[in-house]
């Protein structure tokens, strides 16, 4: 038993359920639970008004509140490195242990290796835990001991190994009490406001907190059932919209895979096989960390994209005269969040149609998305540019109007994010462009003017893209 243990907070920001606070409060005597605002992360970040930096404040700040209120100790909030804070904070109160929960990210495991060689130093234990996903690392692979690459075979492994161990409920309410806030820590610059750290509030649409993650969990376990049926229609409540929740941690995994299996609908299935398409995302990038910077697939290494800047800016602006498209990029513009089923549209739309890199786009995204998760994000753009693991074949290629009329039918989602269309009946919704000059007056919408031009002709960018990949 430790006398005393630090536990560090990172995506799990939760008190309930949390693996890594639990295996320290079991563990420990008395526990110190920390917060770093990691510098090498912010810097990076191109605003400073940050969404997810908001997101991550909210939550600290109600986990902050709970600590106070119900069991009298404080949350200990840091800003710099963590390699130089994690060590020091460890030496400065005689912390026999730091604890936390295992990430799976390049970067990350390069930082929590170089934390625990600096601990080990002084003597200092380093526990990691199993937090973030179902299954990790090496827990499946094939037969052969090699990792999966295709979804549906891991899918099928996942299912079947599937536990209550591994879905058990890490319940801390009894060690609480073990958390401390010793005197030592007040040498350390604490942070109590955002402008601490060089941010300024910014416009979330969305509560971080827990309390709000919790609401949305129970919600869609209240029109989960119906969940195949509309997921794929973005002006439709059918998505569970708990992707930040998960990204950040205020909702746990394990809670998510508790519900979902709690049911015996098809729209239960088909949520869980999206809970399991993070998994597999999240060890294919800890077996293939090259997946980061280049293809996963060594066959498109080499592909040439024209990346035609003035195309990029158009796709980023959301005025690329494709309806469904630049509704899409609108809405990740004004919230931060895209409707999945346009995450595929759009990335496609970046890749087989504008012939510009998959990486500039899954760059702008990760600069913007409040759910960004390298995993999963880095998989999906992979899979729609057809260079990921089991990734949509190259010729395959989203025709965004029929995209766009399968899945906003009256244009509903179109015209909530492009208000110049809105006067824009369904039958040239889908292609405005096709609207004779008298029908432009009539809907108050002049194409090159209210709205503009396709940047491209999607028959022409289609035979282009085939002919690209051929290439390779």
């Amino acid at each position: 038993m430790n006398k005393l243990s630090i536990f560090w907070f990172r995506r799990d920001l939760r008190i309930e359920d949390n693996h890594g606070l639990f295996e320290a409060l079991s563990q420990s005597e008395k526990v110190i639970p920390v917060f770093i605002f990691d510098t090498d992360i912010l810097s990076h970040l191109p605003s400073k008004k940050d969404r997810r930096v908001q997101l991550i404040w909210d939550a600290l700040s109600e986990m902050k509140e709970v600590l106070k209120t119900q069991h009298q100790t404080k949350l200990l909030i840091l800003h710099g490195k963590p390699t130089e804070l994690i060590p020091s904070l460890a030496k400065s109160t005689g912390a026999e242990a730091v604890f936390i929960n295992t990430d799976y990210e390049p970067a990350t495991i390069l930082r929590d290796q170089t934390v625990e060689k600096e601990l080990a130093k002084s003597g200092i234990q380093f526990h990691s835990f199993k937090d973030h996903v179902i299954f990790h690392r090496n827990e499946i692979t094939k037969e052969d001991g090699k990792p999966y690459v295709v979804f549906t075979p891991y899918s099928r492994s996942w299912k079947k190994k599937l536990t209550t161990e591994q879905t058990q409920h890490f319940n801390s309410e009894s060690l609480l009490h073990k958390l401390t806030f010793p005197e030592e820590t007040r040498s350390f610059n604490l942070i109590s406001d955002l402008k601490q750290i060089g941010f300024e509030s910014a416009d979330v649409s969305i509560s971080g907190t827990r309390t709000q993650g919790l609401n949305f969990l129970s919600d869609f376990s209240g029109r989960i059932q119906k969940y195949g049926d509309l997921r794929d229609f973005p002006s439709k409540k059918g998505v569970s919209y708990l992707s930040p929740y998960l990204r950040f941690g205020m909702i746990g995994i394990r809670e998510c895979v508790r519900m979902a299996k709690s049911g015996s609908s098809v729209g239960s299935e088909k949520w869980l096989g999206e809970l399991i398409w993070r998994d597999f995302y999240s060890q294919i990038l800890w077996h293939f960390p090259h997946a980061v910077k280049e293809s996963f697939n060594p066959v498109y290494k080499n592909l040439v994209f024209p990346n035609d800047e003035k195309k990029f800016k158009a796709w980023c602006d959301g005025k690329t005269g494709f309806p469904i498209v630049d509704a899409a990029m609108r809405q990740l513009n004004q919230t931060g969040w895209m409707h999945n089923r346009l995450r595929m549209v759009a990335a496609s739309f970046l890749v087989k149609d504008l012939h510009i890199d998959w990486r500039w786009g899954e760059q702008y995204f990760a600069d913007i998305l409040i759910d960004f998760d390298l995993t999963s994000n880095n998989g999906g753009w992979q899979w729609a540019a057809s260079t990921g693991c089991d990734a949509q074949p190259y010729f395959r290629i989203f025709n965004p109007e029929l995209q766009s009329e399968r899945f906003d039918p009256d244009g509903t989602f179109i015209k909530k994010y492009i208000p110049e269309l809105k006067n824009v009946p369904a039958k040239f919704i889908h292609c405005p462009s096709m609207m004779s000059e008298s029908d432009q007056l009539l809907y108050k919408c002049k194409i090159g003017d209210n709205y503009p031009e396709p940047v491209v002709n999607h028959k022409e960018a289609k035979v282009f893209a085939l002919e690209l990949f051929k290439k390779r």
